[in-house]
């Protein structure tokens, strides 16, 4: 190649390299202003001066409002923990099974902690961090006329929350029963105590914390399906508050700190079928 040619070429490489760098700058000048934009990033939180935690209102023992006005409960005793441990104060928002995910997606809270249980399609919507806790799902009935297999569902009213696992467990395996949806789970235990149904079906645990209040009814069916992971959430694209948060997790893990909320706010609820080691996880990484 003869020497003018030679450095012809180079001009034109040099010419379009430039122009591709043109091209591609607006864009990362996006990316940076999404980046600056998180109103959810860990550096956004501590300017603002405290992190707006989504959590249940009416779900005991993981989070409710006591008779004295505070709210209380397995995920309100870790929501503090975090709040604390990012030196802010915690904010909270209540929601309802059906509105966690909108409530992330409209900034209207930072973290989620309500008892949200980790699924293929959810995470197509939210971060989760690491799981704390494990559940699966139950059936609740009278002891009086108690449902202890799915069968005895065929052609029946089943209660559930919409928005949770029961709803798309019945939903996609178990099609025989007629689902009542309910938004609220005080509205769902309200409809069950009503007659409104044969059985109501929702996370296993707490159901074993609601039939040691309410001893007319009996967990009849303790398990369904494989057991789900309980995780926070974070909105999806999160990366500053999602990385903080599964550090968060894996430093409580090596303190033993979800046996201690395990014992402080749900081992009183439930009765002796339930041990620590069927909730909480453990040696995590």
């Amino acid at each position: 190649m003869k020497k003018q040619s030679f450095k012809k070429l180079i001009q034109t490489l040099v010419l379009a390299l430039g122009a591709l760098l043109l091209a591609f700058a607006p864009l990362a000048g996006t990316v940076t202003a999404h980046a600056a934009d998180n109103q959810s990033s860990v550096s956004a939180i501590k300017k603002r001066g405290y992190i707006k935690i989504a959590v249940f209102g009416d779900l005991p023992p993981y989070g409710w409002v006591n008779k004295d006005g505070k709210r209380v409960g397995y995920d309100l005793y870790l929501a503090r923990r975090i709040a604390k441990d990012l030196g802010v104060k915690a904010k909270f928002v209540q929601v309802n099974a059906n509105n966690r995910v909108d409530t992330l997606n409209s900034n209207k809270a930072d973290l989620v902690l309500a008892n949200f249980t980790v699924t293929p399609e959810r995470k197509q919507t939210v971060d989760f961090a690491k799981p704390y806790m494990k559940v699966s799902v139950g059936v609740v009935s009278k002891k009086s006329d108690p449902v202890t297999k799915v069968s005895q569902l065929k052609g029946q009213k089943l209660i559930v929350n919409k928005g949770t696992t029961a709803e798309q467990y019945f939903t996609q395996h178990q099609t025989g029963a007629s689902l009542l949806k309910f938004d609220s789970k005080t509205q769902q235990f309200n409809a069950l105590k009503n007659g409104r149904a044969k059985a109501l079906a929702d996370d296993n645990s707490y159901l074993y914390a609601w039939v040691k209040n309410n001893p007319k009814y009996t967990v009849g069916i303790k398990q369904l399906g494989k057991s789900s992971y309980i995780a926070p959430a974070v909105k999806k694209g999160n990366k500053s508050l999602l990385n903080w948060t599964n550090k968060e997790i894996t430093k409580l893990n090596g303190e033993n700190f979800f046996e201690k909320d395990y014992n402080q706010e749900l081992k009183p609820y439930f009765g002796s079928e339930v041990k620590a080691s069927d909730i909480i996880l453990t040696n995590q990484k």
